[in-house]
């Protein structure tokens, strides 16, 4: 009997034993925040002080945009100190922190501003040419930031610069979402446009834009001839007006100008030259023989010239044909031009050689001091009948039965 109260008793004293380690292991610790200032300006020292109940260090849980740390801190007289580091608090932006040690934690957030001063305009502004008239723009960005990088907050004003021509102008501009930003429209003339934008006294650098005059309106032409003489040799030049756009601007250098020619058979000749301030100018040797010229020029797809004709009158009315050495050197010549001069070397003398209706041979060569030489040689035109057509300068002779031995 007396062993059974002897159990009871231990067993009583074990019982009230462990319900006093519950009780005592349910008292919650106390962290208490004893800072107070919630904003702080980027590049300033941030620190967070927390008084607690008891000996212990629990570490600091920080996240931003950049990334999440955790901060050991440093303890006296149960006060903990946390230095936010430095990756953190020279960042702009919200900073979320969180305390826990066993079954406590308390939390909160910082606001951490940028400074009140740009060190640096990022400034970015495209396309860099746009079109006079008025309807074509570019756009200028900037992002003015402090010395930290970050930007500076909503509603930041940014001046605007630009000059143009003979005018300046200067426009605000406020930041939103971080940036601030405007189009910038043409103005009716072409030129240079340089921009600028200015934040608190700091600037950015200079940035070109290239006004260019809008597409061609059509345009005139005209011709210049050193004569009219269907000579083969001399050269007429083809000169545009001086081609501007809608806006009176002339349009710019280097504008491709096509001229097209069409002759009486039907044919088309071109040539082409690019403007210099507006005007194009192209050349085209004269026909060696008698016929009338339709020009027409183009800016490709864009604009048109009127229409020019000019008439070449023939310059040879005939020419002499010699045979010898059996038949089979044929000299042509002396060609004369209109004032009984030798022609220039360089006309085109064409001669065929038919047997049975049909060619069998044909040569081109081209006068030298007046003349051309053809030799019909025995390996390639055996001993026989042949008829023969001389061609040049839009005359024919023909001579038929023509031996050669």
């Amino acid at each position: 009997m007396h062993f059974k109260h002897t159990y009871i008793s231990l067993l009583s004293l074990i019982l009230l034993s462990s319900f006093s380690v519950v009780q005592q292991n349910e008292i919650a610790i106390d962290i208490k925040l004893l800072s107070t200032q919630t904003y702080f300006e980027v590049g300033h020292t941030i620190s967070l002080e927390f008084s607690i109940s008891e000996d212990a260090k629990p570490l600091l849980y920080c996240t931003n945009s950049y990334g999440s740390t955790l901060i050991s801190p440093s303890f006296e007289n149960n006060i903990l100190n946390y230095k936010i580091p430095q990756n953190i608090s020279s960042k702009s932006g919200t900073v979320s922190w969180k305390l826990q040690h066993n079954d406590t934690s308390i939390s909160g957030q910082l606001i951490i501003t940028p400074k009140l001063e740009a060190e640096i305009m990022e400034t970015y502004i495209g396309p860099p040419s746009i079109e006079a008239g008025g309807s074509d723009y570019t756009m200028l960005v900037v992002i003015p930031t402090d010395s930290l990088d970050n930007p500076l907050p909503e509603n930041t004003v940014v001046n605007a610069k630009y000059q143009f021509l003979k005018t300046e102008t200067e426009n605000v501009i406020r930041t939103k979402n971080l940036i601030a930003y405007q189009n910038i429209y043409s103005h009716k003339e072409s030129g240079r446009m340089l921009v600028s934008s200015e934040n608190l006294h700091t600037n950015s650098k200079e940035f070109t834009i290239i006004v260019y005059p809008a597409i061609p309106t059509n345009f005139s032409i005209s011709a210049k001839q050193p004569h009219d003489y269907a000579d083969g040799n001399q050269i007429t030049i083809f000169k545009t007006s001086v081609i501007k756009d809608k806006q009176d601007n002339i349009v710019v250098d280097g504008t491709y100008v096509d001229f097209f020619i069409t002759n009486e058979k039907g044919n088309v000749l071109r040539t082409s030259g690019t403007t210099i301030n507006g005007v194009a100018i192209s050349k085209m040797i004269h026909p060696d023989y008698k016929t009338k010229w339709s020009i027409k020029a183009y800016v490709n797809g864009i604009s048109e010239s009127d229409t020019i004709t000019l008439n070449y009158k023939q310059v040879i009315d005939d020419f002499i044909v010699t045979f010898s050495k059996s038949n089979r050197t044929i000299t042509i010549g002396p060609l004369q031009s209109f004032m009984k001069q030798m022609i220039p070397n360089g006309l085109h003398v064409k001669l065929l050689v038919y047997k049975n209706n049909i060619v069998v041979d044909t040569k081109v060569k081209t006068t030298v001091d007046g003349y051309v030489h053809f030799n019909l040689k025995p390996d390639i035109l055996k001993n026989d009948n042949y008829d023969l057509s001389i061609k040049t300068a839009g005359l024919e002779k023909t001579f038929k039965s023509i031996t050669l031995w």
